[in-house]
């Protein structure tokens, strides 16, 4: 009888750590999962036109944050957008990251971007 004892509780305690580590880990990948640019993080959203998919729009909040680091967080989505979506890293940008400071439209602390992705 000791040996099912035994046995049980090593049960239990696998399933104790089992459980500590689905409550922890999911919260360890959330920071890793955010990129930064220039040290720090720009939520960027893209959002695509309905009836043409490959016609996006970036938006990168916290701009104020600086420039130079939205400006490649809303790339960076961009890219990635492009990429699931269609294969391709290619984007002809109507407003894009390399315009001059005074021709990138921000408002309200977000950076607006807008591009096509590029398709065969």
């Amino acid at each position: 009888m000791k040996t099912q004892n035994r046995g049980r509780g090593l049960g239990r305690a696998f399933a104790a750590i089992a459980i500590g580590a689905m409550v922890v880990l999911p919260g360890c990948g959330d920071r890793a999962a955010k990129v930064r640019f220039n040290g720090e993080y720009y939520p960027a959203k893209v959002s695509r036109d309905r009836d043409a998919r490959e016609q996006f729009q970036v938006a990168v909040r916290r701009a104020d944050r600086g420039l130079t680091g939205a400006r490649e967080a809303g790339r960076y989505e961009a890219t990635r957008y492009c990429l699931k979506e269609f294969g391709t890293s290619n984007i002809d940008w109507v407003n894009g990251p390399d315009a001059e400071d005074g021709r990138l439209q921000v408002s309200n602390g977000r950076l607006l971007l807008s591009g096509e992705c590029v398709t065969w």
